[in-house]
């Protein structure tokens, strides 16, 4: 799966020039996303696959806000997968939480 750049154009666009409340939406990007993508790992190293498909449907979120349709995309049939105890993607999904996080490091 070819990962796309995440971008702040939807934030901006909430954001509606508001930079206070654009800085309040990264801020909590940057501080839920690492540890939603750790409770994610040990969920799938447990096997608790429902609980791992509980995760990405909060995650998905946060990558339909960095404004990643292709991931967002993944991550709906993804959470699906879970569901019926299948981490096949395990990897490609955890190749989008990573290219999320950096992103968010550098801004």
């Amino acid at each position: 799966m070819q990962l796309e750049s995440p971008n702040l154009s939807y934030i901006k666009e909430l954001a509606d020039g508001d930079t206070e409340f654009e800085a309040k939406l990264i801020s909590i990007l940057k501080k839920e996303l690492p540890k939603e993508k750790e409770a994610f790992i040990k969920s799938v190293h447990a096997k608790n696959y429902q609980n791992s498909a509980e995760l990405v449907h909060k995650i998905k979120h946060k990558i339909s806000i960095l404004g990643l349709e292709k991931s967002y995309e993944f991550s709906i049939s993804f959470e699906e997968e879970l569901k019926n105890d299948n981490p096949q993607h395990y990897e490609a999904f955890l190749s989008i939480l990573q290219n999320m996080e950096e992103f968010l490091i550098t801004i």
